[in-house]
């Protein structure tokens, strides 16, 4: 029987992951991170003979490698990147895939320089799962099946959330901003670190045309060798308010810049609360727009993967694409970006199963 063991379970994006795995799979979940009744009480809220808890602690090797005995998969649920090399040790160590849903540059860096060995065990570590980065490049890729020919194609996040408590995924998040980059591919290269681009986006009748400011991930980092004909590609972040937007993201920057580790949960705070003081709709969005040659003529596809909750949009594609590791169909030797390795087709319609909403409209233009 599968065991699927969820770092950090207890947590706002491994409960939902744990909820929706009980749901569509047949896998065992266990419950996992450093405060055990904590584990226990949502074990509890569950209900399942499916689910256990168990204590584990990201710092420590020994510790969790050994509580990765007899487990098949370690999904990465907790704020646990300064620990990265740890958790990707105790992963090798104990013979176990993995895959995670954190954002940072320190853990690609620790994926890679254990690829070899990673390749060697026969195991498979999935990176870059979730929202953003994750669903960017499927979206291309889902893009490119209905197109010949894939000129351009440029996505766009939108997340205007209700109010919520700060916690150390927002530490990470912060951290993000110390190396931010905002490069896009265009006419044929990619264009440098700090180039900024500014480009507008209709995301539909709810949410109306924002603009937008480009954002790189290292997912699409290889889009352009998968599809040759591509000239222009990106990825492009939505604006939520003007006072965020342009005053507390300046500050943010700035002051990340004169206080790079002292600075990140105050200033996190600041940018979490003003983030909060937003008007509605609440959704959080995903949407690509990508251009090419159809049956020989022009023709555009515009899809928007969209869901009220960004927990709920982290853990549906996760748990979509998990069903085909489960499956067999998406299971590699090696490091690979969730991204690339998920069928584009499948996941989409798994993820509109589990309640996203999937969309797919006459495309509008961006500028």
């Amino acid at each position: 029987m599968t065991t699927i063991f969820i770092l950090g379970g207890y947590g706002y994006t491994g409960k939902p992951l744990a909820k929706h795995l009980l749901a569509q799979t047949n896998a065992n979940i266990i419950i996992a991170g450093r405060n055990l009744q904590k584990a226990q009480a949502f074990v509890d809220e569950l209900k399942s003979p499916r689910a256990t808890a168990r204590l584990a602690d990201a710092a420590n090797l020994p510790s969790l490698t050994q509580a990765l005995q007899g487990v098949t998969l370690c999904l990465v649920a907790a704020p646990t990147t300064h620990q990265a090399e740890t958790v990707i040790r105790a992963c090798m160590d104990a013979g176990v895939d993995y895959l995670d849903v954190q954002f940072a540059a320190n853990k690609l860096k620790a994926l890679y320089a254990a690829e070899d060995e990673i390749k060697k065990a026969g195991l498979c570590f999935i990176t870059e799962a979730g929202y953003h980065p994750g669903l960017p490049a499927a979206l291309i890729r889902y893009a490119a099946t209905k197109l010949d020919t894939l000129d351009s194609a440029n996505t766009a996040g939108y997340l205007n959330m209700r109010e919520l408590p700060y916690t150390e995924a927002v530490d990470e998040l912060m951290e993000g901003f110390l190396d931010y980059q905002a490069q896009t591919f265009k006419n044929g290269a990619w264009t440098k670190p700090t180039a900024w681009e500014m480009r507008k986006f209709n995301f539909g009748d709810d949410i109306g045309e924002r603009t937008c400011t480009s954002m790189y991930f290292e997912e699409l980092r290889d889009i352009p060798k998968l599809f040759p004909m591509l000239k222009e590609t990106g990825f492009y972040i939505a604006g939520v308010n003007w006072f965020s937007d342009y005053i507390i993201t300046m500050l943010v920057f700035i002051g990340l810049k004169l206080a790079p580790k002292r600075g990140i949960r105050p200033l996190g705070k600041l940018m979490w609360w003003a983030m909060g003081k937003t008007k509605p709709p609440y959704l959080v969005a995903l949407k690509v727009e990508a251009k090419g040659l159809r049956n020989g003529k022009p023709a555009q596809v515009d899809v928007r993967i969209a869901h009220p909750d960004g927990y709920e949009l982290t853990a549906i594609p996760v748990a979509a694409y998990l069903c085909q590791y489960l499956a067999g169909t998406a299971r590699k030797c090696g490091v690979h970006m969730m991204g690339h390795i998920a069928e584009p087709i499948q996941l989409f319609k798994d993820m509109q199963m589990m309640g996203a909403e999937v969309i797919e409209f006459p495309g509008h233009s961006s500028t």
